[in-house]
């Protein structure tokens, strides 16, 4: 799973195995290790209407109803996105999305469990 935030924004990128495993188990996350702390974020389903996140203790979670999770995993949908409104008035722009094989040829990195890029030429 991979991690975007930028000023009052997050992304989450799922590939196809972790995309199976939220849709079965609900819940994925992904530790990044540093000297003295772990970074944490997580997706995890719930009973909730829309899209939201939360930081507690360090970890960043972010809500997704269980319907909309099952849908995602089940359909050629890429992604949903969201405001979630903050109590400071404030918004906070959420974006889940399948991971795409980038269309750039010269990566390097292992994109074998990646989603098909639908603007990938195939021939």
């Amino acid at each position: 799973m991979k991690l975007r935030i930028k000023g009052n924004s997050i992304r989450l990128r799922l590939t196809k195995s972790e995309m199976e495993r939220f849709d079965k188990e609900g819940y994925i996350d992904e530790r990044t290790e540093f000297s003295t702390q772990n970074l944490v974020y997580a997706l995890q389903q719930y009973d909730g209407a829309n899209l939201s996140a939360d930081l507690e203790n360090g970890a960043l979670t972010v809500y997704m109803p269980a319907a909309l999770a099952h849908e995602w995993a089940n359909s050629q949908k890429v992604g949903f996105e969201y405001e979630h409104e903050l109590a400071n008035g404030k918004k906070l722009y959420i974006l889940i999305e399948k991971d795409f094989k980038c269309l750039d040829e010269n990566i390097t990195e292992d994109q074998s469990d990646q989603y098909d890029n639908p603007l990938l030429k195939h021939e």
